[in-house]
């Protein structure tokens, strides 16, 4: 059965020397909470540092870490030097990464020693993974420290199932871009299998992000790298919610229910708590709250707020900063609102044990979460879950990744002071049956789709994407399969062969007239087509000219325009059909007005068709553009014998009847051939595959759906069998008296 191997920065187990002694115990909060119970009941291991300077343990305490953490905690550790530490996790992760992926670019340092720390790291926590891996385990990533990893796991084991979870937003292109490493990053990410992200606002960033910068297309959020599938979704994490809806009966929780009810029982509670992070938006808040007391005075010494700041990168100086602002802050809310018998504000800077976190949430008849970005808020979620009684307010900032599943909270700007003061109003004077249908429809949305079944789904979805990648690769032309391939070649008499150029013989071109054959592909092909047993064709979508020109005085069949024009010998182009072509007068002024909206795009005129290109364009305006322009086209073409078909960053608009399997059957019935291959890579070369006999090989060049029997990861591998089958006869060519030219 297959192990789930969980890799993030931090063990689930905090570890601890004293002296010469060493602590274990288990972690609260974060991701160890999140994943804590799941973990322990799936068949799982969980990869991390161990939390210790690798300088102050030895190596019979390490000896000691991994035997402890293997027996009772079912994990394994990574140790990190002390400078591996700072630079990777107290530089590049805290003070580029965080704020990037926040959006707060003010605060992002862009060096490059801390960058060159977090590839080794990335590496080092690679060994630690493939120290312990099995052939069928399924490796889940946690979150941005480990953005690399994917790619450096990929290449030591490719058939490795490998998923990343990144529990922070990710921010638009527009941000993401700032980053010098940021193709390292996308690319390394991308060696996953599966990517998941909170929300789908974050997938859609990733998307675009990966189109505008790397010029990756997807498909329903699959997207091709190379030799490799990954697909991208949206996962919002849970909670494990009957740990909290029935926390309130535990005895340590009671206890602490009482203690703060009696110390605040004449005021209504308004709870704020969050890490002090300058993402959280905790002086907005006390801001809001301030706004509150001076707007609504009535309620001065009926309310109190609680607000808990754990303490966070306590070293970082915009954190120390930030502790400065809210405690001078407090003070002067205080000072200014508060009586001889009631304090506005009561102030708790550091992490509290569970008990004392589940008691607060029970009595709190606010809480007021809001973040000016956070990838999901859990905290929202956990105070909602211990309203059993469904009575308690949540305000909640539309900045949250949680404000999806939680609707029916009081949503704020929380950047808008103002918004935060009414919404205090409004909570506070909610009507209790109000208060209770909003809590239900949350609570039954938090109970269904809980931390486990939110694993439950990740994993699944990741055996699914492996499944699929599975069954695509059987169609992969392996070793047995080309050694046929090339035997039967070589035993034959009558081949034909069947080429598409761009994008099967070489890279698509930014533009149409770019992408000239190379020398080696030129000699390649000339040479196999000089051989009286051959006979190759090159079946395209460029125009007659271009062709013409690239194989000048060669004996290769060509066809143009995906199958308009013909030519079978070295001089002379032929129709196949009797072609109108008076629609261009009404398609070309749409085609040239979509091409001045939209800059870098062009429009390309072929006897038969026209060609709307949009490579060099913006790939967000064009995918607008092409939805524009395809739902015109269809309404204005509707009777005319056109079609309008899309291609790799084009519109093409032809002639009806015109297709490469038609053009394909000149040479088909020419006389008996007892061998034929096929290869191309878009959605106009399925009309020839279609009609190819039984015996034909027919290849696809990438991964999409196709009719070929066999496919091909790149140009590369096309290139490679084509230069196998000229050398598998080499001996036995013969000229055919049309060579190349002099």
């Amino acid at each position: 059965m297959s192990r789930l191997l969980i890799v993030s920065n931090r063990l689930p187990v905090t570890i601890q020397k004293k002296k010469e002694n060493l602590y274990f115990n288990q972690s609260v909060g974060g991701l160890a909470t999140g994943l804590g119970s799941f973990y322990k009941s799936f068949n799982s291991k969980w990869v991390g540092w161990c939390g210790i300077a690798s300088e102050r343990i030895n190596v019979d305490e390490k000896k000691k870490i991994k035997t402890k953490l293997e027996e009772e905690f079912s994990s394994h550790p990574v140790f990190l030097s002390k400078k591996n530490i700072e630079l990777y996790y107290g530089e590049f992760c805290n003070k580029t990464l965080w704020p990037l992926l926040h959006g707060f670019t003010q605060y992002v340092t862009y060096d490059r020693d801390s960058w060159k720390n977090y590839e080794k790291v990335n590496e080092v926590f690679a060994n630690g993974v493939l120290e312990i891996a099995k052939p069928e385990d399924i490796v889940w990533i946690h979150d941005y420290h480990l953005m690399l990893l994917p790619r450096i796991l990929r290449e030591e084991r490719p058939d490795m199932a490998i998923g990343f979870f990144l529990h922070t937003p990710f921010p638009s292109s527009d941000i993401f871009r700032l980053l010098p490493w940021r193709e390292q990053i996308l690319y390394g990410l991308l060696e996953a299998d599966l990517l998941g992200f909170h929300t789908y606002s974050y997938v859609q960033n990733f998307l675009m992000t990966i189109r505008r910068l790397l010029s990756l297309n997807h498909t329903l959020g699959k997207i091709i790298v190379s030799d490799h599938i990954a697909k991208v979704d949206s996962f919002p994490i849970g909670i494990d919610y009957k740990r909290f809806a029935d926390a309130k009966t535990k005895p340590k929780v009671q206890a602490s229910i009482k203690n703060l009810s009696k110390k605040m029982e004449k005021t209504r509670r308004i709870l704020s708590i969050d890490r002090l992070d300058y993402t959280k938006g905790v002086l907005h808040r006390l801001k809001g709250f301030d706004l509150f007391l001076k707007n609504y005075p009535e309620y001065k010494e009926k309310v109190t707020l609680m607000l808990v700041a754990v303490p966070s990168r306590t070293k970082v100086k915009h954190y120390q900063s930030l502790k400065k602002n809210v405690d001078e802050l407090i003070g002067k809310i205080n000072g200014e609102h508060g009586t001889l018998g009631w304090t506005p504000i009561h102030y708790i800077y550091r992490s509290l044990p569970f008990h004392s976190l589940l008691a607060l949430y029970t009595i709190s008849d606010v809480a007021v979460i809001t973040p000016l970005r956070d990838g999901m808020n859990l905290i929202a979620k956990e105070y909602t879950a211990t309203k059993t009684d469904g009575k308690g307010v949540l305000i909640l900032s539309e900045m949250a990744g949680a404000v999806e599943e939680l609707r029916e909270a009081i949503i704020v700007n929380p950047n808008s002071i103002d918004e935060i003061a009414e919404a205090l109003k409004e909570a506070l004077s909610m009507p209790e049956d109000e208060q209770i249908r909003r809590n239900r429809i949350m609570q039954e949305r938090l109970s269904t789709y809980d931390i486990k079944v939110w694993a439950n789904d990740f994993v699944n979805s990741l055996l699914q994407v492996k499944k699929e990648q599975k069954e695509l690769s059987a169609k992969e032309v392996g070793k047995e399969v080309k050694v046929k391939i090339i035997n039967e070649y070589a035993k034959s008499e009558n081949r034909l062969i069947f080429l598409d150029y761009d994008g099967t013989l070489v890279p698509f071109a930014a533009t149409p007239k770019a992408a000239k054959p190379d020398a080696e592909l030129q000699n390649l092909l000339i040479s196999l087509a000089q051989d009286a047993k051959n006979e190759v064709v090159i079946i395209s979508g460029r125009n007659k000219e271009a062709l013409g020109e690239f194989f000048e005085n060669t004996n290769i069949g060509l066809v143009a325009e995906h199958g308009a024009w013909i030519r079978d010998n070295r001089d002379r182009w032929t129709t196949t059909g009797d072609f109108n072509i008076e629609w261009k007068e009404i398609v070309r002024p749409i085609l040239e007005r979509f091409k001045r909206r939209t800059p870098g795009a062009l429009v390309e005129e072929k006897d038969f068709s026209l060609v709307w290109h949009y490579r060099k364009a913006d790939p967000e305006l064009s995918s607008v553009r092409v939805a524009e322009l395809k739902d015109m086209l269809y309404f204005l073409t509707a009777n005319l014998k056109v079609e309008v078909a899309e291609g790799n960053k084009i519109v093409e608009v032809k002639n009806a009847g015109i297709n490469k399997g038609r053009a394909a059957m000149n040479w088909i019935s020419k006389k008996k051939w007892d061998f034929m291959l096929a290869a191309g890579d878009d959605a106009t070369d399925e009309d020839l595959f279609r009609e190819l006999p039984d015996f034909a090989y027919s290849i696809k060049v990438g991964f999409a759906p196709s009719k070929a029997k066999f496919q091909f990861k790149s140009q590369i591998e096309v290139r490679s069998l084509l230069k196998n089958l000229r050398n598998a006869n080499v001996k036995s060519i013969m000229p055919r008296g049309h060579g190349a030219a002099g």
